[in-house]
């Protein structure tokens, strides 16, 4: 709970600077050209991390992996981490033409430091994670996003007028009118640094020893979740890129800016998938030692897949309320993407929870190998589909990616590490929502009212919990807090 909770909140927060941003940035192309900045962070963050936090999940289980473990993988992060930043420093001016910033190159020395730091910070909070120290993890994961908050206001609302009500002092020095997406990476950075400060104590505990037998090992356990890695981050975040790269450029920061504001509202789900993911991973490897494992990832599925499906249908039937977050109503052309992604997001989810079998049985290559499939399904539908269809390709391209690795790791994953999934009531479960969406969507279309739209949204999600409250009756009694009110 403490680390679902805390970072649901703490992403949550991150999410509230939408409609700020998309409010400061009415008018430009600013949000598009800060999406495209932020669409390399994830990617690159996966090249410098190697997948070493869950690697440390992994080993940290073993006995005789632990003595030298943190040390040795720190050791390997350190040295990764000054090869990769030093390379974007070196090359930004490259980096930033590709993305068509070539005249804001000071953005990707800001991204580079921004990696360095997020990078060298993934083992501490994978150490805080396994030492069972959720209240410290979760004190630094908030205050982190509350400083980011606090100085993208500070620099985009107080600095203009503190420079135009003093414009002889400090302030004309700090801030300059053309900067724009430069000081929300400016606050990203703090808020990172603040998060590498906060993380000294665990620093403090590295000590100078490299185990070469063990560092070996964990990086042939390493490599192919990390080409998964690379996978999930052209899934995820490379549509951006191609809708800059594959539409004419006066078009493309606007439609990558609508496409990346729609996309935060499918993002409730993420959020929950992400924290889902903070607290699971370590749950799923001590679990493994248990005799009813399989049991019990067939129960967490089954919980997460009513959890999602009554999200989807939380965001979808009140979108109308959501697109207040997006405070530039010319974005609101986009909303119909929206749907679509919160069910690729679904999907994504649900892979997460199956990819158990893979990580347990140390068959880290079908992981590479899924995540590749989608991240080719993603490539090609984005390349062919973007210059007629813009940012309904990447929504749809991300639909069938994510679906197709579902699909593959389910099927694949039953033949290696049987797990007794109640796939056929959970993909029903899926389908009613789904059809719960089409229908409020049919009424309202005929019946276009504000006030009704909402009180049938409330009516079809009510019904959908209900119904799931007297199918799976004898589940929830024996979850501890709802049973006894069932």
């Amino acid at each position: 709970m403490w680390y679902g909770v805390s970072s649901i909140f703490a992403r949550f927060l991150n999410y509230l600077l939408t409609p700020y941003l998309t409010l400061m940035f009415t008018g430009t192309t600013d949000f598009g050209k800060m999406s495209l900045v932020y669409s390399l962070i994830p990617f690159l963050n996966v090249a410098v991390v190697f997948a070493l936090d869950t690697a440390y999940f992994r080993y940290i289980q073993q006995k005789e992996g632990q003595a030298h473990l943190y040390d040795t993988l720190l050791y390997s992060l350190f040295l990764n981490t000054l090869l990769i930043t030093g390379i974007l420093l070196l090359f930004r001016q490259p980096i930033a033409a590709f993305i068509h910033l070539e005249n804001r190159p000071e953005y990707i020395t800001f991204t580079a430091c921004i990696i360095g730091l997020e990078a060298l910070s993934a083992l501490p909070f994978a150490k805080l994670r396994h030492e069972g120290r959720p209240k410290r993890f979760a004190f630094i994961r908030v205050t982190g996003i509350l400083l980011n908050i606090f100085f993208t206001f500070f620099f985009l609302s107080l600095c203009p007028k503190l420079a135009k009500t003093h414009p002889n002092g400090i302030w004309r020095l700090i801030y300059s009118p053309g900067f724009g997406v430069g000081y929300v990476l400016l606050a990203n950075l703090i808020s990172s640094a603040f998060q590498f400060l906060a993380l000294s104590g665990q620093f403090l505990q590295f000590r100078w020893k490299f185990d070469k037998k063990l560092w070996i090992d964990v990086m042939i356990y390493a490599l192919p979740l990390t080409i998964a890695g690379f996978g999930g981050m052209i899934n995820e975040t490379f549509d951006r890129i191609m809708l800059a790269r594959r539409l004419d450029i006066s078009r493309a920061d606007l439609d990558v800016g609508i496409y990346s504001a729609c996309y935060k509202l499918s993002l409730l789900i993420s959020l929950f998938v992400q924290a889902f993911r903070m607290g699971a991973e370590p749950f799923f490897f001590r679990q493994a030692t248990e005799g009813d494992a399989p049991r019990t990832y067939a129960r967490v599925m089954k919980f997460f897949v009513i959890t999602i499906c009554l999200m989807f249908l939380v965001v979808a039937l009140y979108l109308d309320i959501w697109k207040q977050f997006i405070r530039d109503k010319t974005m609101w052309k986009g909303l119909g993407v929206v749907p679509i992604l919160l069910f690729a997001n679904m999907f994504l989810g649900i892979y997460y929870n199956l990819s158990i079998w893979y990580k347990l049985s140390r068959n880290t290559r079908a992981g590479a190998y899924i995540t590749l499939i989608g991240a080719a399904i993603t490539l090609v539908i984005n390349y062919i589909f973007i210059p007629r269809f813009s940012y309904w390709a990447s929504a749809w391209a991300t639909f069938l990616c994510y679906g197709s690795m579902m699909v593959i790791s389910f099927n694949w994953g039953q033949k290696a590490y049987r797990v007794p999934y109640a796939w056929k009531k959970l993909v029903a479960y899926m389908v009613i929502v789904a059809l719960l969406f089409f229908i409020h969507y049919g009424i309202t279309r005929i019946w276009n009212n504000q006030a009704f739209s909402l009180i049938l949204a409330t009516l079809l999600t009510g019904g959908y919990a209900f119904f799931i409250l007297r199918v799976e009756r004898k589940e929830f009694r024996r979850l501890p807090v709802v049973g006894k009110y069932l």
